[in-house]
């Protein structure tokens, strides 16, 4: 029997979550070659409805819901990693160092050091009370701001936790809905997950002799070369 994936449809958030757990790596949109995707498993009309088939809301589903971790992981796209296959995955894909001393060495941003210290006071911190404590609510520091949030998700660093609602004083929704974020570590903990006990070589042989029956030969040699496996 072929599985949800291999049909080419999949119409609600339980069939993705079998697709996530059994794959343990989906990107929202396509990247991986011979791989699927969120987008390319779904209904294009289900998309942005704001109903329980609505493949936009699932993403934040997941991770509020300890299913999968989800985050700009892979060359600065979005991407769900299984529960089972976290663990590894921020092994393989982290620093042993320190941001601070990352920071020292040149292999990350000041922004990126603020915004982290930030989250890690905050965990869950939303996006636009993130850039008002980091003092980055000027129009022109937007990118800076966004390069740096996308730095610590391809470090797997900070996760993003889900989608909050803006509220106005009166605790009343206003406006559009607001991303939120915390590091991987809190993440895990909260949903009882233990770190990966290994080196980053051990956690991507891990990762990859996982990926050996789920995924195609294509996938897996792309996966490689641009995780530097």
């Amino acid at each position: 029997m072929k599985s949800v994936e291999e049909q080419g449809i999949v119409t609600t958030f339980e069939e993705m979550a079998g697709v996530i757990a059994r794959l343990g790596i989906l990107p929202l949109a396509q990247l991986i070659p011979e791989h699927p995707s969120v987008n390319g498993l779904t209904k294009a009309e289900n998309w942005h409805t704001g109903s329980e088939l609505d493949p936009w809301a699932w993403r934040a589903r997941f991770p509020g819901e300890g299913l999968a971790g989800y985050g700009k992981f892979i060359r600065k796209k979005a991407i769900l990693v299984s529960r089972e296959w976290f663990p590894a995955f921020a092994a393989a894909v982290g620093s042993l160092q320190e941001i601070e001393e990352r920071y020292n060495n040149g292999l990350a941003s000041r922004e990126a050091v603020v915004l982290l210290q930030i989250i890690r006071d905050n965990e869950g911190i939303e996006t636009r009370e993130l850039r008002a404590l980091a003092d980055m609510k000027a129009k022109e520091k937007k990118t800076a701001f966004d390069n740096a949030i996308t730095e610590l998700q391809g470090t797997a660093d900070i996760v993003i936790s889900g989608v909050k609602a803006r509220l106005n004083a009166e605790g009343e929704v206003n406006g559009w809905n607001s991303t939120s974020f915390e590091t991987a570590g809190h993440w895990m903990q909260v949903n009882n997950l233990s770190s990966f006990q290994g080196s980053r070589e051990e956690a991507a042989a891990w990762l990859q002799s996982a990926m050996e029956d789920v995924w195609t030969p294509a996938a897996i040699a792309w996966i490689r070369k641009v995780m530097s496996w």
